[in-house]
């Protein structure tokens, strides 16, 4: 059977779904930030920003921008009713003190173990810039990770262990892919769910750790 894979705004949205009202989230860099427009407005979530915003929101009109009011990806944002501006020391010590529930970051790779790799690839011409990822790793109550379950050159980015620099061991609780959504658990990666049209088989043949059929289970 064929199947299509998830747009990045498909997988932004489905990560919304799983957030619950009152908790207070950081969004990574990158695919991460597309979530604040997918949040319920029913729903009190209040984001987190590392350069010092909390409670903000989706993405502001072009003649609404205000160059001063950004996140830490560098794009516009807009500040809810009670939301504040603090010193990114204030802002790492949340991070750092348990205070988040959920940080959902990027990955290069993330271990069958919930191992996770998102700030060096060893290429010799990258420039290392691991910022408060490895804070939100090991701060946040639980991580999120979305990435593409594969690379552009077709290599698994689910893997049995790191090849990149770590951020964080043993820190991620799920991870969104464009096929799948998987939690990371003791006994092992449990597949919740994957796109129409995909087998199982097919999956694990993409994922370089041993997956787990979960998809059936009550």
């Amino acid at each position: 059977m064929s199947y299509t894979k998830l747009s990045r705004d498909q997988i932004a949205e489905r990560v919304a779904q799983d957030i619950p009202d009152g908790a207070y989230v950081n969004l990574g860099i990158g695919l991460p930030t597309k979530i604040s427009s997918y949040l319920p407005s029913d729903k009190d979530v209040f984001l987190h920003s590392e350069n010092g915003l909390l409670a903000f929101g989706p993405p502001p009109a072009e003649e609404d921008r205000d160059p001063e009011l950004i996140n830490a990806g560098k794009e516009f944002v807009t500040l809810l009713d009670g939301g504040a501006y603090f010193h990114h020391g204030d802002s790492f010590a949340m991070m750092r003190g348990g205070h988040l529930d959920i940080a959902v970051l990027g990955a290069f790779q993330v271990a069958e173990n919930g191992d996770l790799a998102n700030w060096h690839t060893s290429a010799p011409d990258a420039i290392p810039a691991v910022g408060g990822a490895m804070d939100l790793a090991v701060g946040a109550k639980k991580v999120f990770i979305t990435t593409d379950h594969v690379t552009k050159k077709g290599e698994p980015k689910i893997v049995a262990t790191l090849d990149y620099p770590a951020t964080g061991l043993k820190c991620v609780d799920r991870i969104y892919t464009d096929l799948c959504v998987i939690d990371v658990t003791v006994e092992g990666m449990k597949v919740i769910e994957k796109v129409e049209g995909l087998s199982f088989e097919e999956l694990q043949s993409l994922t370089g750790a041993t997956l787990i059929d979960a998809t059936n289970a009550g």
